[in-house]
């Protein structure tokens, strides 16, 4: 919420700043209620002639805006809708696939390379001669409206993880968020110099301060395709020097890779008001996850685990609301095939409640394909992340696990991922006793591992003598092995 709300300051001091021909500076007005309601009483008062708003592609917004789109036909109001939270529209790709998504990553890129390149973003409105309405204090108080922009407590919402120090304090808003762009595109600079591209996953780093663009993408702050095609410009610029000094350069198709996956997410959603559930959901394997274990489900949610690099990253979660996506894998296979088999929307929900980046459709579709609920090739688990082997070769040092996880601080970097080998005066002299200051491992990972593919194998061989395919029924999966690696970062 605050980011939204430093988001929404950035507008309006953006907004004071421009000359108004003498009537006053520009201001953005907030309201709370039904905005169709909203749009009715303004209309009483001034006569609306145009409502221009951003497309909201997810299904479980429709009814919002559907409501709006007949108020503005009710009342003779042209309704100007905008495609710019996605690099594409997404009902374009669907109508160009046929009327259908695609349901491989491949046949994605396929049908958007038919669509042509996304448009580049448009230039800063030029305000000149725009007159900015000046709302009047009645109407304020007939709507509702917020008379500055409000805090989170004027929503009643107050921290809730005081305990946990965020090492990070995000700052929404454009200013912020182009600020952060010109760190990023330094970052995908030497990167390409370096031979390689999509630095975040190729080299992930969860120690330093991120460099992700996803909060400002999901709350406007920055436009989509501005990221797009600021990195395709800076590629094609490093492609120039590199050429003139006979340098060889690897192809630059897969560069902006995560935004394509961000659009194919969005695509498979478009349709699918189930997309966050297992029932009715017509693209989900239901795997049959064991009944809800609460003490389970309270120690993965609050970081208590036993398993450092779990417990880390979960309380990094609460603290800052944000982690590497690397971690956020890690996790959620850890909850579902992984170790805790508890399903997926267990997870999705606690990550939609505290994850500043969490887009319904890409956040449900990423739970899905790490749950192998869909997107996955074969129901197994075989590709699975071990959380003490991913550890020590992400955090070799122990310093994320450290910084949130203080229990840990005193421990030596030989038991920092394994923190119950140490001896019991170890433990003492630590001040880390196992089972006292920290927890004893949730779970055996060596039984569930088994248990978990035995279990997969008994659903897979349920699903063939229905009548599927040996490599499983028909569901949105990887193009190829590929895609799975890079993904979830995993050693061939």
């Amino acid at each position: 919420m605050r980011f939204l709300l430093n988001s929404l300051a950035d507008i309006d001091s953006q907004l004071k700043a421009i000359p108004n021909n003498g009537h006053g500076l520009g201001k953005l007005y907030l309201f709370q209620g039904n905005p169709a309601k909203i749009f009715r009483r303004l209309n009483e008062q001034y006569q609306l002639n145009k409502i221009c708003f951003e497309q909201d592609c997810e299904p479980i917004w429709n009814r919002r805006d559907d409501s709006v789109r007949a108020l503005c036909h009710e009342l003779g109001i042209e309704a100007v809708e905008k495609v710019s939270h996605t690099l594409w529209d997404p009902r374009t790709v669907i109508s160009t696939n046929g009327g259908i998504p695609p349901l491989t990553y491949q046949m994605f890129l396929h049908t958007v390379e038919i669509i042509g390149p996304p448009p580049r973003p448009v230039e800063d409105p030029d305000w000149e001669g725009v007159e900015f309405l000046q709302l009047e204090e009645s109407m304020l108080s007939k709507l509702n409206a917020f008379r500055n922009i409000p805090s989170p407590e004027d929503f009643d919402i107050v921290p809730e993880n005081i305990c946990y120090v965020a090492k990070v304090n995000w700052q929404g808003g454009e200013r912020q968020a182009l600020l952060h762009l010109a760190e990023r595109l330094k970052v995908e600079e030497r990167a390409f110099k370096g031979g390689y591209y999509l630095p975040n996953q190729a080299n992930p780093n969860i120690v330093e301060s991120p460099k992700s663009m996803s909060a400002h993408l999901r709350f406007g702050c920055l436009s989509v395709r501005r990221f797009y095609w600021s990195v395709h410009d800076l590629f094609k610029n490093v492609q120039i020097e590199a050429f003139y000094h006979h340098i060889q350069m690897a192809g630059g198709e897969h560069i902006t890779g995560q935004l394509i996956w961000r659009e194919y997410f969005y695509t498979m959603s478009v349709n699918n008001p189930f997309y966050d559930r297992m029932e009715e959901n017509p693209i989900c394997l239901n795997i049959p996850w064991a009944e809800p274990n609460s003490e389970h489900l309270e120690r993965w949610r609050s970081g208590h685990t036993g398993f450092p690099i779990i417990d880390s990253a979960m309380r990094q979660l609460l603290a800052e609301g944000w982690l590497h996506h690397t971690l956020r894998n890690t996790v959620a296979m850890f909850l579902t095939r992984g170790a805790l088999w508890q399903s997926w929307e267990h997870g999705l929900q606690h990550f939609l409640k505290y994850l500043l980046d969490a887009d319904w459709s890409v956040c449900a579709g990423n739970w899905m394909w790490v749950s192998s609920s869909a997107f996955e090739r074969l129901l197994d688990t075989s590709l699975v992340s071990c959380p003490i082997a991913f550890s020590k070769r992400l955090d070799p040092k122990g310093e994320y696990i450290r910084q949130y996880v203080p229990e840990l601080a005193n421990v030596p970097q030989e038991y920092i991922h394994e923190p119950w080998r140490m001896s019991q005066e170890l433990q003492e002299q630590c001040e880390c006793v196992i089972g006292v200051q920290y927890p004893e491992r949730i779970v055996d990972l060596a039984k569930v591992s088994k248990r978990n593919t035995l279990a997969m194998k008994a659903l897979k061989q349920a699903l063939i003598a229905d009548g599927a395919p040996a490599e499983g029924p028909p569901h949105c999966r990887p193009s190829n092995a590929e895609e799975v690696h890079q993904f979830f970062w995993l050693v061939d």
